[in-house]
């Protein structure tokens, strides 16, 4: 990818106005490139090549998440389901996460994939299909959060269960209520400065492999009674009412996906990443395959070793990856494992959190959200969204609040996460599949796939078509008003939402898409000019 170097030393005539240093000559090259795209660089960029890795592999919480939805593929094929699904999904999976990462490289921007439809379509088509993928990615990061944090509270809850011989029993409002702590204990995290949250993830993903590493042993030390090979690769049995088998097997996809998403999160730190182009790309890719691999692994550990699937659905806490432990190690074991796990998740929130957030101040910056003046105000100590922070905040209690009611409503927001984030990147990779070529405006960063490139956005998009339909369908028949699937339903409704606010709410009027004064710049040779218009622009003040 060539640098933008030439814009910055061309030579000025002398009525030019002169500019700051901090915007004409960047202490860093990412930040001369957040130039280039229209912005200006407000952000302190601390994270280094472990924190970026770390920050990517948190996003997984591999062992948590396998935890908290462990009982997906138990009910949709048993031991099979738990490593095959695995392996499946996960390749597409990964396809996604290649593609992702391909454009990241591209343009590594805090706006993520969005930004890049700028590059990669049409003039006309660009308000309308950016504010699409935009109101998709926040739905699916704010699900995501939501999710993240109800699963920590799960998982905490389990804990204490165990801690009182099963006497405790957690409730629908019990779970909401911890999860709001949660939440808010999040916040106050995301409300130190980058510099803080650099030094809080960076070990992370040492401590995240220990565990794992600790429990897979442990597992195979301990549990005497194994299943066969047989068992484990071969005998699927369905417990979710679907039939034929083959498709209530597919359930089990969910799992995979839910651990395997929100690729782009690293993408909205990037304007806080040393080298972004570089290093963002290479953490995601490095972080899911490690995640892919160790993943497919550990489920087999867990197959193997599970004991009868029966006693694990009916625990008294309802997860039944806790009671595997409980039942290997007896109330200290299962105790330690199932906080081990509540702590990787918490860490899994907290930089959910923080890309959620980085997602809320890009697209108010460009005026995709109502009243995006004042989520794009970046506070003067730490130079971090704080109050992007807390709107996140209160948007994922308010989601979970739907927990109170049907936890098969909870269920539907682990589908909405998935199924929101993988579509707000397929909609980019489906534009450079297409229109690309057509612009000529799409220019391959550093980090790219090469002749590989098609094959892979292709594959990815047929994936996500077909996991979606899976997803929205319920997983458990025969179907009633409790556990039918309202994945769709909250859908559509934000998405109606996002329609109703672009034709009814007067921002077709206003919005024109990610800003990229790019254009202009080489046409011109002047940056002068077009720096100050793009300043007046954007809503970013300090407080």
């Amino acid at each position: 990818m060539t640098t933008n170097d030439d814009h910055h030393t061309a030579s000025r005539n002398s009525n030019n106005i002169q500019i700051a240093s901090y915007v004409s000559s960047p202490s860093d090259e990412g930040d001369r490139q957040i130039i280039e795209f229209g912005y200006e660089p407000v952000f302190k960029r601390e994270f280094g090549r472990l924190a970026s890795f770390s920050f990517a592999f948190s996003i997984s919480g591999l062992y948590a998440t396998i935890a908290t939805t462990f009982i997906y593929g138990l009910r949709a094929g048993g031991a099979p389901a738990l490593v095959w699904c695995w392996l499946i999904s996960g390749f597409g999976c990964m396809c996604i996460a290649l593609s992702v990462a391909e454009l990241v490289s591209a343009y590594p921007t805090s706006g993520g994939l969005y930004f890049t439809l700028k590059y990669l379509l049409p003039a006309k088509y660009i308000p309308l299909t950016s504010w699409i993928c935009g109101w998709l990615n926040l739905l699916g990061q704010v699900a995501g959060l939501a999710s993240t944090d109800y699963g920590c509270s799960q998982l905490l809850l389990a804990a204490i269960s165990m801690g009182t011989g099963f006497r405790y029993k957690p409730t629908a409002g019990h779970t909401v209520g911890v999860m709001a702590a949660i939440v808010i204990l999040h916040g106050f995290i995301n409300s130190l400065s980058t510099k803080w949250l650099d030094r809080i993830t960076r070990w992370y993903a040492i401590f995240h492999l220990t565990v794992l590493l600790s429990a897979s042993i442990a597992l195979l030390v301990c549990q005497k009674e194994k299943h066969s090979a047989k068992y484990v690769f071969v005998d699927i049995e369905s417990r979710n009412g679907w039939s034929p088998i083959g498709f209530s097997f597919l359930f089990g996809f969910l799992s995979v996906a839910w651990a395997m998403t929100d690729y782009d999160a690293t993408a909205h730190i990037a304007e806080e990443i040393q080298n972004a182009a570089v290093r963002a790309p290479q953490a995601i890719t490095s972080a899911l395959f490690l995640t892919y691999s160790l993943g497919f692994l550990f489920n087999i550990v867990l197959a193997f070793t599970m004991g009868d699937i029966d006693n694990l659905l009916s625990s008294p806490t309802d997860q039944p990856f806790a009671q595997l432990f409980y039942n290997v190690f007896g109330i200290a074991g299962g105790i330690a494992f199932t906080l081990f796990a509540f702590i990787i998740l918490n860490f899994c929130g907290i930089a959910a959190l923080q890309a959620s957030a980085r997602t809320i101040f890009a697209f108010s910056r460009d005026e995709l959200l109502p009243f995006s003046n004042i989520w794009t105000r970046i506070n003067s100590y730490t130079s971090t969204p704080l109050i992007a922070v807390w709107l996140n905040v209160i948007l994922a209690i308010g989601i979970n609040l739907i927990g109170l009611a049907s936890y098969t409503a909870i269920t539907a927001i682990f589908d909405v996460c998935t199924i929101a984030l993988d579509w707000s990147y397929c909609i980019p990779i489906i534009c450079k599949m297409i229109f690309s070529s057509r612009t000529g405006r799409y220019t391959p960063g550093p980090w790219n796939l090469g002749k590989f490139s098609w094959i892979i956005n292709c594959w990815s998009v047929i994936w996500t078509l077909f996991v979606s339909i899976i997803f929205l369908m319920p997983t458990t028949r025969p179907v009633t008003a409790e556990n039918m699937n309202y994945a769709a339903v909250i859908l559509v409704g934000i998405l109606t939402f996002a329609m109703i606010y672009w034709y009814i709410g007067g921002a077709r009027e206003k919005y024109i898409g990610p800003r990229n004064k790019h254009q202009q710049q080489k046409e011109e040779n002047n940056i002068t000019e077009s720096i100050s218009s793009m300043y007046k622009k954007d809503h970013v003040t300090k407080f």
